[in-house]
């Protein structure tokens, strides 16, 4: 028997679940999203989700706070049997997860109990995992705690990007929950707890996690410029006599092994071909760009026209005195 599904979920990452879930023979009865955001010059930003659910007749509900008695009211109306949860952005009330018969699903963004949180993805990258995955599992009222109905993995590539990641992650995503569902309707599923002693945390990322350290080694830094696109972005200060200080932001770097006893942070090297920083133990070529105001850009680019030399400083602090 079809069951009747709520999606749950909002942006990029949630969107191929639910035209997965619309490919199948259950009935998707309901959208949750969130809130329509208004932009610069007052234009409102399209949400893809809501977009999609419109196009096929699905009712949507966007509403600020979803635990409120009046949202609860209407998610009753549907009569749903099965809630689907993917990048949501809410806590949900254990009156809330009461309502359908099956309760509620969440498809996660890391191989839990690892990365418990708002960006596991990130975290996986920042702190230099060589895989993560999709995890499926039964909403219970504490963060990501509850049963693990399944797991597929993926390699985090050498040069995989946040961005990059959660797209192959949304697309993986799709078969895993959607045989999740059907096992859930037939009742065949098999529930794993989380080993709490596992539990690690991926808070919301902060404006300032984009700051590099350059006291850290040339792999952290790395990880860091990679996890933190296509937000907040990883970024540093030049500062140089001539220009002042000049916030960039880093794009993209290659670790080296470039031998300098020079302070971290310091350019090591700056000519027509090549921007290199010494860090805590090694030295990365920053290889793209974007100065705060302007188009993103190769190193070489940025270099013409600008008289950074070696011994220019890099910098976490904007008000940090230039040498």
């Amino acid at each position: 028997m079809a069951l009747r599904l709520v999606m749950m979920g909002t942006g990029g990452f949630a969107l191929p679940t639910l035209r997965g879930l619309y490919d199948t023979a259950h009935e998707v009865v309901g959208l949750v999203t969130q809130p329509d955001r208004t932009g610069r010059g007052h234009h409102r930003h399209v949400n893809p989700m809501k977009q999609t659910a419109v196009e096929r007749g699905t009712e949507v509900l966007q509403p600020q706070n979803v635990n409120e008695p009046e949202s609860l009211d209407h998610l009753r109306n549907w009569n749903a049997d099965l809630f689907v949860v993917a990048a949501y952005g809410q806590i949900l009330s254990a009156d809330l997860l009461s309502i359908p018969r099956l309760g509620a699903i969440n498809v996660h963004g890391s191989l839990l109990p690892k990365y418990r949180g708002a960006a596991p993805v990130q975290y996986a990258i920042w702190n230099g995992e060589s895989e993560t995955g999709i995890t499926i599992f039964q909403i219970e009222p504490k963060l990501d705690a509850g049963p693990m109905l399944a797991i597929e993995k993926t390699p985090i590539g050498p040069k995989d990007t946040s961005g990059e990641l959660l797209e192959r992650l949304a697309t993986l995503a799709v078969p895993l929950t959607v045989r999740t569902v059907d096992q859930l309707e037939s009742g065949t599923t098999e529930a794993i707890s989380q080993e709490s002693a596992d539990v690690t945390r991926a808070p919301r990322l902060k404006k300032s996690d984009g700051l590099i350290d350059w006291s850290q080694s040339s792999t952290q830094v790395d990880c860091q410029v990679r996890a933190m696109q296509p937000w907040p972005r990883a970024s540093t200060y030049i500062q140089n006599p001539k220009h002042g200080t000049i916030r960039l932001i880093v794009l993209d770097v290659d670790r080296t092994d470039v031998d300098s006893d020079a302070d971290p942070g310091t350019i090591v090297a700056a000519n027509a071909t090549e921007l290199i920083v010494k860090t805590g133990d090694a030295a990365v070529r920053i290889n793209r760009v974007q100065p705060e105001g302007k188009r993103p850009m190769t190193a070489e680019e940025f270099l013409r026209g600008r008289s950074l030399t070696v011994g220019n400083q890099l910098v976490d602090d904007a008000t940090a005195d230039t040498p």
